[in-house]
């Protein structure tokens, strides 16, 4: 009997997390070297909205991750990284204004917006870079906090200490994702040949869709 209610309780929590998944948006990023599965945030949802519009245009099909940073990020959808150079993508470049949240940093596996230097911090439409990042030190912290006028809390000093990120892009670059499933892609994929400016030896095509419900629990099973 004891068994029955613990088997039904464990039934009941997966459950539960499921059901409190598929309030979220789901994606997976397909390249030669594997994928990974990326939750996409409420709290960011212009961002959110503008990604999933593009990857149901199959906009990122068409580009590669044409920067790759070990130690810092992976970053593709730029229009200058078309594998098929005789293509248009549309829509246009435009803008986003920010949507920034202290609950939301720049830890390893987050997905965040480009921009240039503009002063309003607004991001690239289709400009996307997937954190790898290091690990910091307080002192490192510290510093950070003085020179950009923001503060970590100890939670979040933590997972930048232990897990790593780029801090110092926090409150300046809008994440609106992270990788919940295949965070050894990111190795994968940092592991590929670069020259000195990041660009990859070999070209880095992506493919990226939208998970159904039904996928989802698939995948996060």
């Amino acid at each position: 009997m004891k068994k029955t209610l613990l088997l039904l309780a464990v039934s009941l929590l997966a459950i539960t997390t499921i059901n409190a998944q598929q309030k979220n948006q789901f994606v997976k990023i397909e390249t030669a070297q594997g994928y990974c599965i990326i939750k996409l945030y409420n709290e960011t949802p212009v961002h959110r909205d503008n990604f999933i519009r593009l990857v149901k245009s199959h906009y990122f099909d068409a580009t590669t991750f044409n920067r790759i940073l070990k130690g810092f990020v992976i970053q593709g959808g730029d229009p200058d990284s078309l594998y098929d150079k005789g293509k248009t993508l549309k829509p246009e470049q435009k803008w986003i204004k920010p949507e920034f949240n202290d609950s939301l940093y720049h830890k390893r596996g987050v997905l965040a917006m480009g921009r240039d230097g503009n002063a309003a911090k607004e991001s690239f439409s289709t400009q996307i870079y997937i954190v790898d990042g290091r690990t910091w030190t307080n002192a490192q912290l510290d510093a950070i906090e003085t020179k950009n006028k923001v503060r970590f809390p100890e939670w979040q000093r933590n997972v930048y200490r232990t897990i790593g990120g780029t801090p110092f892009l926090d409150q300046n670059y809008t994440v609106f994702g992270e990788i919940v499933k295949g965070m050894d892609w990111i190795d994968k994929i940092t592991a590929v040949n670069v020259n000195k400016d990041g660009n990859p030896d070999k070209e880095v095509r992506m493919k990226v869709t939208v998970l159904t419900p039904g996928d989802v629990i698939k995948e996060l099973r």
